[in-house]
């Protein structure tokens, strides 16, 4: 069954825990894209929500720190932050250990990707997870690009892990959608935490939109970090779902929201 649905959200763990300090005219808007991104999934049939995000240690550290992983388990609890502090309840989201076996089969063809049988998820994907399932009645497949310790994988090689992702998808019965969750410019966990770079992030996602691959895969890590923080090491994962998806992007919302300390995300990709 092709792959059913692709996009690329944020999930900075303030859109949830500092929603009441945000200016409504920006957080309703945000919300409601979410919303109509949860609606366009469940349209879409998708019986399984492929989750490529990047993991704060949460999983994953320096003494063992996979370029790609991709969860292989039954379920899958979250969040490893205080609840209080995220303003999301614990949930244990529902997996498919097969499938997911099935889909690393599949992208190891290609692509060298790790796998684990347990996984706690953090606000990399319990945040747009929050909002896609409130009912927490899709399954979910949390993949991680590392995005955190360098080195980092090249920005080639996320384009080619989304590409071995869409083949995969492609080869299975179930109908899945995809969606790739980050901040672009952010700064997280630094004096400089707020701080968002609108020129890069407009910049960016209008490569992302066009399709333009050559463009997206130009920037340098230096450039990255110099323009966009550590955080925006975390194209990785749009780049990836422009791979899965090579149509053009639709972005449904985006703007600068500080008080979540990046860019409020919502775009989709057409399938090609």
């Amino acid at each position: 069954m092709p792959l059913v649905y692709a996009g690329v959200c944020s999930h900075g763990p303030g859109i949830t825990g500092r929603a009441e300090r945000a200016d409504p005219a920006v957080r309703e808007p945000f919300y409601a894209a979410f919303g109509q991104m949860a609606d366009d999934i469940r349209a879409s049939g998708a019986e399984t929500l492929v989750m490529v995000a990047a993991e704060h240690f949460a999983n994953f550290f320096m003494d063992n720190m996979p370029a790609f992983a991709i969860g292989m388990a039954d379920w899958y609890e979250g969040p490893v932050e205080d609840p209080e502090f995220i303003k999301i309840p614990h949930r244990r989201a529902p997996g498919n250990k097969d499938l997911s076996r099935r889909l690393i089969e599949s992208v190891q063809q290609t692509v060298d990707v790790s796998y684990a049988e347990e996984w706690r998820l953090d606000h990399g994907v319990i945040v747009p997870l929050h909002f896609l399932s409130p009912d927490n009645d899709i399954t979910l497949i949390p993949c991680n690009i590392n995005c955190q310790g360098p080195p980092l994988a090249p920005l080639s090689r996320a384009l080619a892990f989304g590409e071995a992702l869409r083949r995969a998808c492609d080869a299975v019965p179930e109908r899945i959608a995809v969606v790739g969750t980050g901040g672009i410019s952010h700064w997280p966990a630094t004096p400089d935490s707020g701080k968002i770079n609108e020129e890069f992030d407009r910049e960016f996602m209008r490569r992302w939109a066009t399709s333009d691959t050559e463009a997206l895969l130009s920037y340098t890590d230096a450039e990255v970090y110099a323009e966009a923080g550590q955080g925006g090491f975390e194209i990785r994962t749009y780049i990836a779902i422009a791979g899965a998806a090579r149509g053009p992007g639709y972005i449904h919302f985006m703007q600068p929201i500080p008080i979540f300390a990046t860019s409020g995300v919502v775009a989709s990709k057409a399938i090609d």
